[in-house]
């Protein structure tokens, strides 16, 4: 695939706003303070695509990137902490859950993590979701350039024991300053976003009330 050749589509506030021709695609989910918009820059080689902020929180939405014709890649909105009102952190689960159930082209999700905090209670809440929906699922471990080798191996092996038993799940450490990880991440969402449009499962899974977590991770 083409990652650089990604243009914003649109910017979804529900689940019937997401484009009704995707044969194909992949969200990439984290908490707010992640690194999730600038892997997403990192990958298309665009540092203005997807919307990045030193105030975590800012992505509201469920925003489109098309990289080929129905494919897309999908910013969901970010998670934890975020200077709004208690209701729209409500209502931004809401519209999660119901895009994580009911989006029948979903292919795979990229799950954003801070390397130096593996795992917090929203990133073991999308790994359990994965693991009962049976969906492919990558850990992204972001800010790696932070750890020396021997910590980065550690927050490793602690994300592949957390996917063992998930057949259809991997992780990888990643770093947008340095542009480490890009080729990895490309393969796997290559391995994705193929020919064929994703198999429906329309199997309702609950998501547990995400636990707002005020400390922020520069």
């Amino acid at each position: 695939m083409n990652y650089q050749a990604a243009k914003f589509v649109i910017s979804a506030a529900k689940l019937r706003d997401c484009p009704p021709d995707s044969l194909s695609e992949v969200a990439f989910a984290g908490r707010s303070n992640a690194g999730k918009s600038s892997a997403i820059n990192t990958l298309t080689r665009n540092g203005q695509l997807a919307r990045t902020s030193k105030t975590p929180g800012r992505t509201q939405l469920i925003n489109y990137f098309a990289i080929d014709e129905g494919r897309y890649l999908v910013d969901l909105p970010g998670y934890g902490y975020a200077k709004v009102p208690l209701s729209v952190k409500n209502d931004w689960q809401v519209h999660l859950e119901q895009y994580l159930n009911k989006r029948n082209a979903l292919s795979g999700l990229v799950l954003v993590t801070d390397i130096r905090h593996v795992f917090k209670d929203f990133d073991l809440m999308m790994i359990d979701w994965a693991r009962k929906r049976q969906l492919p699922l990558h850990i992204l471990l972001t800010k790696a350039d932070k750890l020396k080798r021997g910590g980065v191996q550690d927050a490793l092996t602690k994300a592949r024991l957390a996917l063992d038993g998930m057949p259809d799940a991997s992780a990888q450490a990643f770093s947008s300053l340095k542009r480490h990880g890009v080729d990895v991440l490309a393969q796997r969402l290559d391995g994705w976003l193929g020919d064929h449009p994703a198999s429906a499962d329309l199997s309702s899974v609950s998501l547990v009330p995400v636990v707002t977590d005020p400390d922020v991770d520069d």
